[in-house]
């Protein structure tokens, strides 16, 4: 084995593997891409676009391709805003965020009413349009969620289009009547990633972000395995971070599948607790119950009637946590016989302890 000296290191650009880091080309995004710049391309006429809808499950590109468009925008001289919903909270958080975006200066001091800073914000954009993106639009409270929008949308002071961030539609049932009739999203859909698009996605993460030859093919592989089966492109990125940090630690120019090994345990359990953050307190009650049962051979037809009399679920309701679940890849869904008749049989992906404690660890 090669000795590591010195300043020596695996890395050519560690930054490439970190999550927010936005790569010059995004793979296996060109539609949604496409999609989205369509949606948005009358702002380039100083025209005030149509609102859209991102949705997908976790970690399909969602805020990649949103980042990436609005970067093309501001190239083309056009006011744009990012911002994450689950840190502001409150529809002063919001503005408060927009108008430092915009202006590069510190926002006005808390207390003053939201109408002077929307005056703020409009005398800024000089009547040109504003391109906001609200991610995880879902985490806001529904006061805040409802004040935002209707601020945005029926502004008489400013144009804007809003691009909203969601992994599901569950945010749109609710918006109060009067906004729900009058905000109408163009959807674009984000599917989970391939086998085949998740190896090429991370390739050229190692073929950026290490040197060559530094990735063996088995702990590469590896790592390709943990990602498709949790869904989640955001850990592969931490694993191939953490597994070079922890070969060059040994003192080894390569990583090796037990740097892999390593570098994920007790990590699964974090990645998986990102995903459970998604879903609401009955989706995570039935995920829960999922895992609970100790017999192996389970049906769609014993867990409602677990959350039927637990929680007084109905039958429709019951179906779309099941198929959620399933897009989420906690679950797979199989057909086989019961009896006489056949019968839906749930699947679980995960053992059960790690589930269990990714739970307890979200609340």
């Amino acid at each position: 084995m090669e000795i590591l000296w010195g300043d020596e290191t695996l890395f050519r650009n560690e930054v490439v593997f970190d999550p927010d880091y936005l790569p010059p080309d995004i793979l296996h995004r060109e539609l949604q891409i496409a999609d989205l710049a369509a949606c948005l391309r009358p702002v380039l006429r100083d025209v005030a676009p149509g609102h859209v809808l991102c949705i997908g499950p976790p970690s399909t590109g969602k805020t990649t391709v949103v980042r990436y468009v609005l970067e093309k925008l501001e190239e083309h001289g056009v006011a744009t805003a990012y911002l994450r919903c689950p840190v502001l909270r409150t529809s002063y958080n919001v503005f408060a965020k927009i108008f430092e975006m915009l202006s590069g200066k510190v926002p006005p001091q808390k207390g003053v009413p939201l109408f002077k800073l929307l005056d703020e914000i409009a005398e800024l954009l000089e009547d040109e349009v504003l391109v906001v993106a609200l991610d995880d639009i879902n985490f806001l409270p529904d006061s805040v969620l409802n004040e935002v929008l209707m601020a945005l949308v029926k502004s008489a002071e400013f144009k804007v289009g809003v691009i909203a961030i969601a992994t599901s539609k569950g945010f749109v049932a609710r918006l109060d009547a009067y906004l729900g009739s009058i905000v109408h999203f163009h959807e674009i859909v984000f599917p989970l990633y391939t086998r085949k698009e998740v190896e090429e996605i991370l390739r050229w993460r190692v073929e950026h972000g290490f040197y060559p030859g530094v990735m063996t093919k088995e702990a590469f592989e590896a790592i390709v395995d943990l990602v498709v089966r949790n869904g989640d492109i955001r850990y592969g990125l931490y694993l191939l971070r953490r597994a070079g940090l922890i070969a060059e630690r040994r003192g080894s120019r390569r990583i090796e599948i037990e740097d892999v090994e390593r570098a994920r345990e007790g990590e699964e359990v974090v990645a998986l607790a990102k995903s459970i953050a998604a879903l609401n307190s009955d989706e995570r009650e039935a995920l829960k119950i999922i895992y609970s049962l100790d017999e192996e051979n389970i049906t769609t037809g014993d867990i409602y009637a677990i959350m039927r009399a637990e929680v007084g679920l109905y039958y429709e309701r019951f179906y779309e946590i099941i198929g959620k679940l399933e897009r989420l890849r906690f679950i797979d869904l199989v057909f086989g016989r019961r009896g006489r008749g056949r019968t839906r049989y749930v699947v679980r992906r995960y053992e059960p302890k790690i589930i269990l404690e990714a739970i307890r660890n979200y609340g």
